[in-house]
């Protein structure tokens, strides 16, 4: 198809999600609901040296509970665990991979302590990545990558890939604010 903008069909699957679907979601998230599991044993963000986990992550005075390799079944986690996950894990490497993010891993993060701060990483990683897909052009778009996994696939995999991780992840927190609310009997 010629003349077809496939960067704006890329950015549109992720960026309609964000704007319409999640982010709003994600507006008021309290600290209660940040650190709450509706389950026993779940993995969360904590205050060092309180992980029962033996490979807590974290550079910081809060780290993420973490196991290599991870349990099965793998334990339930938290919105302040995957708000980590998406914010290192998924759009962080990915970054400081593609797009001159800084550097991080989940060994050596800082972690959030509060929901607000968690929510602020997560809209600052959110738009580094979404100007730097922005900014690919059709030779950005279809070399090689060599990310991960990915070695020999296109840029676009990636970025389908890593849209594909944020729908399922932020839609994974929305699900549990929604728990929260009818366990607590809370209102937004």
């Amino acid at each position: 198809m010629d003349g077809f903008d496939w960067n704006r069909t890329l950015r549109e699957q992720c960026e309609f999600h964000w704007d319409h679907q999640v982010r709003d979601r994600l507006a008021g998230l309290t600290d209660d609901e940040y650190g709450w599991s509706p389950g026993p044993d779940g993995w969360s963000v904590r205050p060092r040296g309180t992980s029962p986990t033996p490979m807590a992550g974290g550079s910081g005075e809060f780290t993420i509970d973490f196991t290599y390799p991870e349990p099965v079944p793998a334990p339930f986690t938290t919105i302040a665990w995957r708000l980590g996950h998406v914010i290192v894990g998924v759009l962080g490497e990915r970054n400081a991979r593609y797009f001159e993010g800084p550097a991080v891993s989940y060994p050596d993060f800082d972690y959030p302590d509060s929901a607000a701060r968690s929510l602020a990483l997560l809209d600052e990683f959110y738009a580094r990545w979404i100007r730097g897909v922005r900014d690919l052009d059709t030779e950005g778009l279809t070399s090689a990558c060599g990310e991960p996994g990915f070695e020999a696939s296109p840029m676009a995999d990636l970025v389908l890939h890593i849209h594909r991780e944020l729908i399922h992840h932020l839609s994974e927190v929305c699900l549990l604010r929604d728990l929260y609310l009818h366990e607590k009997g809370a209102t937004r």
